[in-house]
């Protein structure tokens, strides 16, 4: 693991932070109504049908979904363009609004995501992830700062939205947030994972390296500039001169989020591969 998870992560805020900035660049009026949900929710949480509690904190999570798919900035406004009635912070959430809340995040059903999402960055290394998103939050907010959505919300200038988190997971979505992570077991369980430090090694480093260095394996992979949940710049680490992957084939590209396989997995899947039998002379 060349890069330690707590650099990952301080990273990952930037461009989360980039991307935000971007959503709201396409859509200039969701800047207040986003700040009005969560003045309203700062004040007054909402118990939804699951048992969970809808926060503002919770509600922010949205923002995991961004970076999933060219269609995803139009999915997020559209939501929250039917998320109130009324005006003012005396205005109320839609029905049809709190049921997609409910089921759209994936924690409750898909609980491991919770539990070992940062597991994977704990390649060997004694030292525990200890929540490190949640770590580097409060670090990049315990002065006045953009990330801080108790400050941004209160503030009126369109200068300062905001922001949503990213493929993040904190300790409190434990505390009642989800209703099926705070069960004193899976905050235990939680917790547990948290602090484990015996880890052991992800992957054998010097046989991949031997693998490809003998030509016993080839490989290629594409690297998205702009993809809001892997660094780009850890990616390249262990691809440079003398990192493991060196003989790797990389093709580093901005014509696709996270989602590239999904969107267009046919083309990248076939450039890749005439890439690792070289019959593409990519790295030119």
């Amino acid at each position: 693991m060349l890069t330690p998870v707590q650099d990952v992560y301080a990273s990952l805020w930037e461009s989360v932070k980039e991307r935000n900035l971007l959503y709201y660049e396409r859509y200039p009026g969701d800047i207040s109504v986003v700040k009005r949900i969560v003045r309203i929710l700062l004040n007054h949480p909402v118990k939804l049908l699951s048992g969970g509690n809808l926060t503002a904190r919770r509600f922010l999570q949205l923002g995991l979904g961004l970076g999933g798919s060219p269609s995803a900035f139009a999915s997020l406004h559209n939501l929250l363009s039917t998320a109130l009635i009324g005006d003012g912070d005396d205005a109320v959430f839609s029905r049809s609004f709190l049921k997609h809340m409910d089921s759209v995040q994936p924690f409750d059903d898909h609980p491991i995501y919770f539990l070992l999402h940062e597991s994977i960055y704990a390649d060997g290394t004694n030292a525990p992830t200890d929540w490190a998103a949640h770590t580097v939050y409060e670090r990049i907010t315990k002065y006045p700062s953009e990330y801080s959505y108790q400050l941004t919300a209160k503030l009126n200038s369109d200068d300062r939205p905001t922001l949503f988190f990213g493929e993040m997971v904190f300790p409190w979505m434990a505390d009642g947030d989800y209703a099926e992570l705070s069960g004193l077991g899976m905050k235990l369980l939680a917790r547990s994972l948290a602090q484990k430090s015996d880890w052991t090694p992800i992957y054998n480093i010097e046989k991949m390296r031997t693998a490809l260095e003998s030509g016993a394996a080839k490989a290629a992979a594409a690297v998205y500039v702009d993809d809001m949940y892997v660094d780009f710049n850890a990616s390249m680490k262990v691809t440079r001169r003398g990192a493991p992957l060196e003989k790797c084939k990389i093709w580093v590209t901005n014509e696709y989020q996270h989602s590239g396989i999904r969107d267009d997995g046919a083309r990248i899947f076939s450039k890749l591969i005439h890439m690792a039998k070289g019959s593409v002379g990519m790295p030119s």
